[in-house]
């Protein structure tokens, strides 16, 4: 398959995620792998993701509302979203043959992710960088965080 056409699939099954969790739906095969490792980064008591996919809480307490979205390389998708002043958030999904493996969660962090990969000195590839895009950043005070993956 080639590169656009595995990161549009990577894209559509995370925004499938989204829209099973908004229906309020508790069947994610498919989507998830059943042994998905966890990341998560912020206040304890915002876990709202994890919440939702262990049905701990359902979409009433939390919506998430992605407002952007980008690939790095054809596994990993990342998305981003805020709510008002006070919640802002990115999602950092890794998929292996169309099913989520990884899932990383921060909230109210400023990101900046660098993709490194091992590079073979013959091939001019570059690491990737995308950094977070938060909405009113003069108006808050949003620490930074620098990750590498």
């Amino acid at each position: 398959m080639e590169t656009k056409s595995v990161e549009n699939h990577s894209i559509a099954t995370v925004l499938s995620l989204y829209d099973t969790i908004s229906s309020g739906a508790r069947e994610f095969s498919g989507l998830i792998s059943n042994e998905l490792e966890w990341w998560f980064h912020g206040p304890q008591n915002c876990h709202h993701m994890m919440k939702m996919l262990t049905g701990k809480s359902s979409p009433s307490d939390f919506r998430f509302t992605p407002r952007s979205i980008d690939t790095i390389d054809d596994g990993r998708v990342i998305v981003e979203g805020w709510e008002g002043a006070q919640v802002y958030w990115v999602h950092v999904w890794t998929l292996d043959d169309g099913v989520i493996t990884q899932f990383r969660e921060y909230f109210n962090t400023w990101l900046t992710v660098k993709d490194l990969r091992p590079l073979n000195c013959l091939s001019s590839s570059t690491a990737t960088l995308w950094q977070s895009h938060p909405r009113d950043v003069a108006k808050r005070s949003l620490p930074g965080l620098m990750l590498a993956i």
